[in-house]
């Protein structure tokens, strides 16, 4: 039988960041991965931003999280030879002159650090653009070409013999207080599931406050749209070349339609007429399914009563940004190197949802 010292169930950005991650460190690591195009990370735009929300705040460690994602997806560029990372200011659009005065009576007291470059309440000149009421412009942003930099993996990791390209088989699993054991023929010290939306139907985290979320983008031609900034305003446009842009992302709850569907073009249509009056042509859509959590913080940790199943999962929208730091920070309390995982995304926070979920069935989870 042969033995690694990591299982991990998922290679979309997640369990692709923790798997290179305890590689990298020397770790021998089997990935299995049943290549949905509908996952989360093979739709998304792969934005970086550290400035988000309705109420345009600063992300939680921001000044920690950009610079280390920044430098892993470098590190991947450098070992692919290809490029990943497209580090581009981003043009927050006012929408009213309510919200242009609200972000300027902020400014005052610098909330967003050296994140922000410019407020202005005139409209300047951007190629494209519609700017009625001004914008912001924030640094240190970008994009990442999410589906190419997981392609290049994937294919090194059936190449190398560490990625299986699979569905997974719950009932081949087997978890002992030693070792955990697949189709009796592979065994691993521990079993880290990173598997995405799925993760609601998972037997041993089934109790966290994972949601499947739907969204859906649209691949645009805009010939004369800026390429030089991602713009935004109830939408993202990220510039992927030659007049090609990705307009994302819609938000759904259960329950929802599978797919693409008409009423999600129709809104980011409208949403990108918003921002500009050049003709376009919608070109592609695109569907997949978010891992949304109830406080919008990522889940990881040992499962309660047996830890060696850990859980890395619920990135959310910001993954691309989150997952390098948070995948460097699990392997360290993974490997012993930190004591404790950071309060904010440990699942320990949910304690009271396993217990009553371990009481309703009369059995330990």
């Amino acid at each position: 039988m042969t033995s690694y010292d990591y299982f991990i169930l998922g290679h979309g950005i997640a369990g692709a960041t923790l798997a290179y991650e305890l590689r990298r460190r020397g770790r021998s690591v089997l990935v299995f991965d049943a290549q949905r195009p509908d996952s989360a990370s093979n739709v998304a735009a792969g934005l970086m931003n550290p400035v988000t929300g309705q109420r345009f705040s600063l992300v939680w460690k921001a000044a920690e999280l950009l610079p280390a994602a920044a430098a892993f997806y470098r590190e991947l560029e450098q070992h692919f030879g290809q490029q990943f990372f497209f580090e581009k200011p981003i043009l927050k659009l006012f929408s009213t002159v309510a919200e242009q005065n609200s972000v300027m009576a902020r400014s005052a007291d610098n909330p967003w650090e050296d994140f922000v470059e410019e407020i202005t309440a005139d409209p300047p000149s951007a190629e494209g653009v519609r700017m009625d009421f001004g914008g912001v412009r924030i640094r240190h942003g970008g994009h990442v070409a999410v589906r190419e930099l997981l392609a290049a993996l994937s294919a090194e990791g059936q190449q190398q013999g560490w990625l299986r390209a699979e569905t997974f088989d719950w009932e081949q699993l087997v978890v002992d207080a030693t070792e955990v054991t697949y189709a009796g023929e592979v065994r691993a010290s521990h079993f880290i599931c990173c598997e995405g939306a799925t993760a609601a139907r998972n037997p041993y985290f089934n109790w966290l406050p994972i949601r499947p979320n739907p969204g859906e983008v649209l691949d645009v031609q805009c010939n004369g749209l800026t390429e030089t900034m991602v713009l935004n305003k109830g939408a993202y446009v990220v510039p992927l070349g030659n007049g090609s842009f990705r307009v994302g992302a819609t938000y759904r709850w259960p329950p929802f339609k599978e797919g693409i569907t008409e009423e999600a073009r129709a809104e980011l249509v409208q949403r990108l007429r918003q921002i500009t009056d050049l003709p376009f042509v919608v070109t592609d859509q695109r569907a997949g399914v978010r891992p949304a959590v109830q406080d919008r913080k990522p889940l990881l940790g040992m499962h309660p009563a047996m830890p060696n199943v850990s859980i890395f999962n619920g990135l959310g929208s910001k993954g691309i940004m989150v997952a390098p730091l948070l995948a460097a920070h699990f392997a360290n309390v993974l490997e012993n190197t930190e004591k404790e995982l950071w309060p904010e995304v440990n699942i320990l926070r949910y304690s009271a949802l396993y217990i009553a979920a371990r009481s309703s069935v009369g059995i330990s989870l």
